[in-house]
């Protein structure tokens, strides 16, 4: 499911753009997410190869393989949903698993994890200018990024 919303701000030229898909939570999954993404963000003027669109798909592709990895429940699927505010000049990636959200991620990722997993937080960090995680209610978790784009 992909759904596309324009919503108006709080002031007359500030308009919020949000991009909403259902992918699902295969180990095929986080890479219709990133196509999606990455698509998305080229109609907003942000090519396939451009720094943004590039940092955007890491990312989502890194959120949405957690979600696949960490956060599966059979016969669920994990949301990706992005919001663009071009006047603030930030795009905010969400990941959202059905999982219990017994272990949320850790708000910082270790420098040198151990073993051969472990680091795809530390690639979304490097993009990002925060990130964080919330519980839902009943289950699962949300993880969230946001990028600062050029005004």
């Amino acid at each position: 499911m992909l759904t596309e919303t324009a919503t108006p701000g709080d002031m007359p030229q500030r308009e919020l753009r949000s991009l909403t898909v259902q992918c699902l939570s295969s180990p095929r999954g986080a890479q219709p997410a990133r196509r999606h993404a990455v698509r998305w963000m080229g109609e907003r003027g942000h090519p396939p190869a451009s720094d943004v669109s590039c940092a955007v798909a890491l990312v989502v592709g890194e959120l949405a393989a957690n979600a696949v990895r960490h956060g599966r429940v059979p016969g669920r699927e994990f949301g990706l949903r992005l919001v663009l505010d071009r006047a603030a000049g930030a795009l905010r990636v969400e990941v959202t698993d059905a999982a219990s959200a017994k272990r949320l991620p850790a708000v910082a990722p270790s420098s040198f994890p151990e073993g051969e997993s472990g680091r795809g937080l530390l690639l979304v960090d490097a993009p990002a200018e925060r990130w964080g995680s919330t519980a839902r209610s009943p289950v699962g978790k949300t993880v969230w990024a946001e990028l600062r784009l050029e005004v």
